[in-house]
């Protein structure tokens, strides 16, 4: 299962817009990715609930990681980008 490590870049965490792309593009991934605080319980990426319960706030990081499937490393590069990408400026 591919997954990385990334810094949260949008200044207000993973909330609102932020929060909203990532959980599109989970969903729309076709293969199961999840989210968390490394060396914490992941949560499903998919679920606005779970994502903004996390409290990702800037400059945390967090872990994503993507089933293995067809797709599954473009997958996390686009989820990588979204959470790398400060949404809020």
């Amino acid at each position: 299962m591919p997954s990385q490590i990334v810094t949260v870049a949008s200044k207000v965490g993973l909330h609102a817009r932020p929060a909203s792309l990532l959980i599109k593009a989970a969903a729309a991934a076709g293969v199961p990715v999840t989210i968390g605080r490394v060396g914490e319980t992941a949560v499903n990426a998919a679920s606005m609930l779970s994502v903004l319960a996390l409290g990702a706030k800037h400059g945390e990081e967090i872990e994503i990681t993507v089933a293995d499937g067809e797709g599954a490393d473009e997958v996390l590069a686009g989820l990588v980008d979204i959470v790398t990408t400060d949404h809020d400026a």
